[in-house]
Formats: structure tokens, C-alpha cells, sequence
């Protein structure tokens, strides 16, 4: 299996972790990620604020997440180009435990197909609508609310071509689309736990998140658990 880390050659910060990454995932590979600041690297995007699909999202999408999008879907078309069956797409704020991670490759083998796309977040946050399979303390499931972040996850070629149809027009984050599996259609299994982990605060911090003013940091939390309500509405079923 091939692995691709997205990272920003201008995030000097985080290359040591890279070469960690290049290191401990197989047949790994550096793709660079779309820099969202850079205007010109994301002018041809079509993007709305929230109003494309339901429930609306009710906060603006950043330039900085609109370039996290295009990231994923530039690693989605390489699997495609390639002709691979699936890759392993991680960020570059991803620590990995080896041992662990080869225990859930190992799990996850005989069950992944084309078709799939497997979060192996550091949080662990799921819980099963359906289980595929079990290791000691380690799951493959399909959870009934498909967490948020995309730190870590096996694609396949069928579902990257899914979602690459399914975002040529975006309106909301990565992670916050990816959890509107109606939307979609592609399914969102998860393999926890597995030992990874966020290091982002090791690493310089976070390359999208963006300050609040004080003034308007509870409104947001409420439109924040407003929305999350929504979606809860809509869980994934086997």
C-alpha cells in the first residue's frame, strides 16, 4: 500500500515530522498541499458559504480550509491516476506508533475493499453502528457518527473517485462534508483505537485554525452545537 503526507514546504516547522512519517508508513510520499492564502492557488475553486447542501453550515469557509479541501482531493485523483487500489492519506501534524499501525493495517486488510474509505483518527470518538472486525481492543466499524478531522485514512480508488464527483463544488470543510454521508454517499468506516495521535501543538500549531473575538466566540459555539445537533438527526445505519 502507498502513503501520501500532505504538507506545505512553507510549514518548516513540520518537515522534521514528515521525515518521521516518510519513515514509518509504507511506500510513503510527500504531496504538496494547496496553500489556501495563496490566492492564485485556489481562484479557480467554486465554493459557497455553507448554503450548498443541508443543513447549511454556518460559518464561512477560510482560505486556509478551502486549501485543506483541495489537499485531499489532489491526493484523491493521484490514487486514481496512479491506478492504486487504495492509499493511506495522513496529514503532516500525524504521529503514528508503528507497531500499532502495522496491527491495524493487518486488521484492516482482509476487509478493505475499493469501495472504502477508513478513518484511523487519534481521537477516539466513534462508536459502532456495525462492527467488521476486532482485535483485542482494536475495531473496525462503521460508527453511527462519523467523527471530524482527517488526520489519518485509507481510501479507496472507487470511493476517491466518489468524492472527487461529489466536491467539485464545496461549501464547508473537509472533515464536515465527509460527515454527510447522504450527501456523499460513500459510506465512512472507522478503525479505533490505533495508536495514533495529533502533534500539532508540538509542531508550530495549527495551519487553519483562524482567532475569535471574545464578543463572538459564544454565538459561534451556538451555531456550532446547533449544527452538530442536525446532523446527529442523521446517523449511519448497516
Amino acid at each position: 500500500m502507498h502513503s501520501l503526507i500532505i504538507h506545505l514546504p512553507s510549514s518548516t516547522a513540520r518537515r522534521p515530522n514528515v521525515e518521521r512519517l516518510l519513515k514509518d508508513l509504507p511506500n510513503a510520499q510527500v504531496v504538496e498541499a494547496v496553500n489556501g492564502r495563496d490566492a492564485s492557488q485556489i481562484s479557480k475553486v467554486r465554493s459557497q458559504n455553507g448554503t450548498l447542501h443541508q443543513p447549511s453550515y454556518p460559518f464561512a469557509l477560510t482560505p486556509a480550509e478551502i486549501g485543506v479541501f483541495q489537499s485531499h482531493r489532489r491526493c484523491w485523483q493521484m490514487i486514481l491516476d496512479e491506478g492504486w487500489d487504495y492509499a493511506i492519506i495522513v496529514e503532516d501534524d500525524l504521529a503514528v506508533t508503528p507497531e500499532k499501525f502495522r496491527r491495524a493495517l493487518d486488521l484492516l486488510d482482509p476487509h478493505l475493499t475499493t469501495d472504502m474509505y477508513v478513518r484511523l483518527p487519534p481521537k477516539i470518538r466513534e462508536t459502532p453502528a456495525a462492527l467488521l472486525a476486532e482485535d483485542g481492543d482494536m475495531q473496525l466499524m462503521l460508527p453511527s457518527q462519523i467523527g471530524l478531522q482527517c488526520c489519518c485514512q485509507v481510501v479507496g480508488r472507487d470511493a476517491a473517485a466518489r468524492l472527487l464527483a461529489g466536491s467539485e463544488e464545496i461549501d464547508r470543510p473537509v472533515d464536515t462534508w465527509l460527515q454527510m454521508h447522504w450527501v456523499t454517499d460513500q459510506p465512512i468506516h472507522a478503525l479505533l483505537p490505533n495508536g495514533n495521535a495529533e502533534i500539532a501543538g508540538e509542531i508550530g500549531g495549527s495551519t487553519i485554525q483562524k482567532k475569535t473575538r471574545t464578543s463572538g466566540k459564544l454565538m459561534r459555539e451556538i451555531n456550532r452545537a446547533v449544527y452538530r445537533a442536525k446532523i446527529k438527526r442523521r446517523p449511519q445505519t448497516p
